[in-house]
Order: structure tokens, then C-alpha cells, then sequence
């Protein structure tokens, strides 16, 4: 074996192992457009992609999830860099940022395609969700329950295309000025330090 190829195959290991490694979260707090806004926002996060979760349905079409149907949720799956930041600070973002005490709906958005969730990629993601929930609860942060479902990412699937990036292509749009604009002022107050 070469010199060259030897160093080539050692900084393609080092690429495996060192920064480049990401790792995923996938969260449900309500309208996909508005969660995916907030969190491309953030130091750390590479990737945002809208799509639907926790449901029965294969590829389902965005149409099939507004009826409530297909059990799915509208989620965004996260690409992180957990050196960077960790889960749960994802975790004390998406529960700053949406309520999760209203069972099934966020604002006048309502069904169950708009629930509170969160959908575990490994036993440690859960734990620390779980954890953080039981916090949540005994120090009393929010005025109800917490109805946020923790359970396990079964399968992703991508929203269309019109969905993706939608506040940034559709900032004029009336849904957008009137929710998601002071959804992201807020969270810019509080959060400044994680921003990009």
C-alpha cells in the first residue's frame, strides 16, 4: 500500500468519526412550517426537512394527513451536530416553542396530525426526553399536562416539495406574518445565543 493511499484511507476514517458525525431528531409540535423555521435557526443544525410521522399509511400525500386519517403527524426530521449542540437543547427549544399541553392542536390549527411528539431515534434519545418531560412536570413550567407523546421513529416520510423551506419562500403569505413571524421573534429573544 502507498503512503498516499494509507493517508487518504486515515482522513476518510477521521471524516467518519470526527465532526462530520450527525445525528437525527424528529419532532411533531404542530404545523411543520413553522417548526421547520425555528430550527434551521440553530448553531449545529445542518438539515431540516418537512415530512410526516407516526402513522399507517405509506407516502402519504399531504392532502391524506389533513383528514387524520393516516395516524401521521407533521413532523420535521432535524440532521444535528451533537458536538455542536445536543438533544436536549433541541429538546428545550421544541418545548419553548409550541404548547405541549393541548392535546391534537397548536392555535386554530386542530387534529391529529398536529399533536405534541416526539419520536425517539435511539433508548438514549428517550430517556432524555422522558427525563426532561418528568422536569417539565414537577417543576410546573406549563399551566396543563403535558400531553407529548415519547415513542419510538418508525419511518420519515418527505413532505413535497412546496413544503420545504416554506417561511422562506412564502414570507408575504398571510399564515406566515400572522404565526409563524412572532413564533420566531419570540424565539430569537430567548434563544440568541444558539442562533446562527
Amino acid at each position: 500500500m502507498s503512503k498516499q493511499l494509507f493517508i487518504l484511507i486515515i482522513l476518510g476514517m477521521s471524516q467518519l468519526s470526527g465532526s462530520g458525525q450527525t445525528e437525527t431528531a424528529t419532532f411533531g409540535g404542530g404545523c411543520f412550517w413553522c417548526t421547520e423555521a425555528i430550527f434551521r435557526s440553530l448553531k449545529g443544525v445542518e438539515t431540516v426537512e418537512s415530512g410526516y410521522s407516526g402513522g399507517k399509511t405509506k407516502n402519504p400525500t399531504y392532502q391524506e394527513v389533513c383528514t387524520g386519517e393516516t395516524g401521521h403527524a407533521e413532523v420535521i426530521q432535524i440532521t444535528f451536530d451533537p458536538k455542536l449542540i445536543d438533544f436536549r437543547e433541541l429538546l428545550e427549544v421544541f418545548w419553548e416553542t409550541h404548547d405541549p399541553t393541548t392535546l391534537n392542536r397548536q392555535g386554530a390549527d386542530r387534529g391529529t396530525q398536529y399533536r405534541s411528539a416526539i419520536f425517539y431515534h435511539s433508548l438514549q434519545q428517550k430517556e432524555i426526553a422522558e427525563k426532561y418531560k418528568e422536569e417539565l412536570t414537577k417543576e410546573k413550567v406549563f399551566n396543563g399536562p403535558i400531553v407529548t407523546e415519547i415513542t419510538p421513529f418508525d419511518k420519515f416520510y418527505k413532505a413535497e416539495n412546496y413544503h420545504q423551506d416554506y417561511f422562506a419562500n412564502n414570507r408575504s403569505q398571510g399564515y406566515c406574518q400572522m404565526v409563524i413571524v412572532p413564533k420566531i421573534e419570540k424565539f430569537r429573544k430567548i434563544f440568541k445565543d444558539k442562533l446562527k
